[in-house]
């Protein structure tokens, strides 16, 4: 695998908040503290990059709950890696589990 791109801490920010769970933006903003004009850029650029992969929910679904439609987040492979791999630069971010991408973060 290719050696992750070096991110900003409001990227790995943001990878780490969907590692944990949060996958649509306003999770993502309440998880990193970012605000919309910084995450959603930022989903576009790792996006880009091969680190995460979005999807639109279903609309009827959206309009059952009568809000707009979300748009889901996911971790990649390479977002995994490249998660791991920033996690040893930026401390004071909490431990996330990776398994579920089959890593460890000592493989970055």
């Amino acid at each position: 695998m290719r050696k992750p791109l070096p991110l900003a801490f409001g990227q790995v920010a943001i990878l780490h908040a969907i590692a944990d769970g949060n996958r649509f933006g306003f999770d993502i903003m309440d998880s990193t503290g970012l605000t919309s004009g910084t995450v959603y850029p930022a989903l576009d650029k790792l996006e880009t990059l091969g680190y995460v992969t979005s999807q639109w929910e279903d609309a009827r679904i959206a309009r059952r709950d009568k809000r707009p439609p979300r748009r889901y987040f996911d971790l990649t492979s390479a977002g995994a890696h490249a998660l791991a791999a920033a996690l040893s630069r930026y401390k004071n971010l909490k431990p996330v589990s990776l398994a579920a991408w089959k890593i460890r973060p000592t493989e970055a």
